[in-house]
């Protein structure tokens, strides 16, 4: 049976995004310049993965010259959202409370980023987000 094809986007797909977000419409060429892992891929793993991420309907692309120019095809907010909510429901079984204790529990945070939380909370239970 085949594998069906995950909507949300694998750690090297997410990397091209992220190069994608950051400077926007790139070819291939391009990306690989904006890579940051230790190893860049080859030139065809990165055109072989954004093939795949256009058929996602993660990023689109359009002819520029004899190559491609690739852009995003949601704003990285609604994509880190998703992101969010796969880890949620497969992970913690919905349970925003254990993910969050989770990731305080595994996370470094400074005074300030603490205080950004809890500003966050606050504003999300203003906004009538609390149940």
């Amino acid at each position: 049976m085949a594998r069906p094809r995950q909507q949300t986007p694998t750690p090297a797909e997410l990397e091209v995004l992220k190069v994608l977000w950051d400077r926007g419409p790139c070819t291939v060429r391009e990306i690989l310049t904006e890579m940051t892992r230790d190893t860049v891929p080859a030139y065809t793993s990165v055109m072989s993965l954004l093939t795949v991420m256009t058929g996602k309907g993660l990023t689109r692309r359009e002819p520029k010259g004899r190559a491609f120019l690739y852009s995003v095809a949601r704003p990285r907010e609604r994509t880190l959202g998703r992101l969010v909510g796969d880890l949620l429901s497969r992970a913690f079984e919905g349970s925003a409370s254990a993910m969050v204790t989770q990731l305080l529990d595994q996370s470094k945070l400074s005074h300030d980023e603490l205080n950004a939380i809890r500003r966050a909370i606050d504003e999300h239970a203003d906004r009538g987000g609390a149940s």
